[in-house]
């Protein structure tokens, strides 16, 4: 009796676990992409313009970008239980931080704990999750994980600014900061010891450069979410000033984005095995069009609505795409490629805010998706070379 009952409970735990990562998971990406909910607001309190606030996206993502790789080697021998609380403890601390910057350039500081923190937790947290998953259920676990990334997209930006609006763009990391800490108790009463088990080594990248496919995967990421981050980074001022949409319709507007991403979700797990290989250049192409669509779609609420939607269910199903591909070539390097999934994600986010925040100021706001557009469809030319390998489909490890 005492056996059969201790299995479920072990199961429980282990799915406590897991879950709490995903919601982890979306504590850590909402916070990367919520200045983007809130650039006009945080402007405002320093007397700035939303094309210098957007710098701090860009400074954030360039961090991740540089150091998820180092960390995660430097980091590589430690229990794990022991550094994914402390990297909680830094990041709840910038949180705070941030809540009380007085300045601009404090701001940056706390964005540059938050991003250090972040670049950790990304280089580490799919091989825990699949350690604490419950026999047989990895597969399951990675999914939950990614479905907390995807959810940040889908809710984290536009609660942001929903409370930004209503409380002022200091309480939506004010509320992160709390969410983090209830999530690190959580996890220090839940996770076991976990010694460092086949993180990885510098070795690990030789076996991963010999991929060609998996470096065309790197290089498409780069190149897709730099042409996302052009638009996107500024699609809050977008709204207000080109679109002319008050406060509200804008919020309404990423609420509508995000909601995109569960119609995305849910169409790439019914779908994604029956269109396996052309997949990525359809949702690379589908990024292109909404992009070039955005300025003739700003005409009215419901024509940017509806471009929105078919937006947010691309880039949605691109991120689990290229995701899945990437942990399918590299299946027996996970951590390193993920590290290095995970940086070069940064770089794109980096580079499309300051290009978008370049076009903004030297060519107008109004041209933001045109030249998204542009990278997306260079983009679709490098998905439709990457897919008509031989190595895609039955990639040799």
């Amino acid at each position: 009796m005492s056996i059969s009952s201790e299995i479920p409970q072990k199961s429980r735990q282990q799915w406590i676990c897991v879950i709490t990562l995903a919601f982890a998971a979306f504590i850590f990406n909402t916070t990367e992409f919520i200045p983007i909910a809130l650039l006009s607001d945080i402007g405002q309190s320093f007397s700035m313009s939303v094309t210098q606030v957007g710098t701090m996206i860009t400074i954030y993502a360039w961090i991740v970008a540089l150091t998820s790789l180092p960390i995660m080697l430097l980091t590589k021998n430690i229990e794990r239980r022991f550094l994914l609380i402390s990297l909680f403890i830094l990041f709840i601390a910038s949180h705070v931080l941030s809540y009380f910057s007085w300045s601009f350039t404090v701001l940056i500081i706390s964005r540059i704990g938050i991003a250090f923190a972040h670049a950790l937790f990304w280089s580490i947290t799919a091989s825990l999750v699949v350690r604490v998953a419950p026999k047989g259920k990895e597969f399951q676990a990675l999914g939950l994980l990614s479905t907390g990334t995807v959810l940040a997209m889908v809710l984290g930006i536009p609660l942001g600014r929903i409370i930004g609006d209503e409380y002022g763009w200091r309480n939506s990391f004010g509320f992160i900061a709390i969410c983090a800490a209830l999530i690190c108790l959580i996890l220090a009463k839940t996770l076991p010891l976990l010694p460092s088990v086949n993180s990885g080594s510098l070795s690990s990248l030789k076996s991963l450069v010999k991929r060609p496919s998996l470096m065309l995967i790197f290089s498409l990421v780069v190149l897709i979410i730099c042409a996302q981050f052009t638009a996107y980074s500024y699609i809050e001022p977008f709204s207000l000033n080109i679109a002319l949409f008050n406060s509200e319709e804008t919020t309404t507007l990423l609420l509508i984005y995000g909601g995109a991403g569960f119609i995305g979700s849910y169409l790439f797990g019914k779908f994604a095995s029956r269109i396996s290989k052309m997949l990525i250049p359809i949702t690379t192409a589908s990024l292109a069009i909404s992009m070039l669509l955005l300025l003739p779609a700003s005409i009215s609420f419901w024509s940017l609505s509806l471009l929105s939607i078919f937006w947010g269910i691309a880039i949605i199903s691109f991120n689990l795409a290229v995701q899945s591909k990437t942990l399918n070539l590299a299946s027996d390097a996970t951590d390193v490629a993920m590290a290095i999934f995970s940086g070069l994600y940064n770089v794109g986010i980096g580079g499309g805010a300051l290009i978008g925040g370049l076009i903004t100021s030297y060519i107008g706001l109004n041209y933001i998706g045109i030249f998204g557009g542009i990278i997306a469809l260079m983009g679709t030319l490098v998905a439709l070379f990457l897919v008509n390998r031989s190595d895609f489909l039955k990639p040799s490890n």
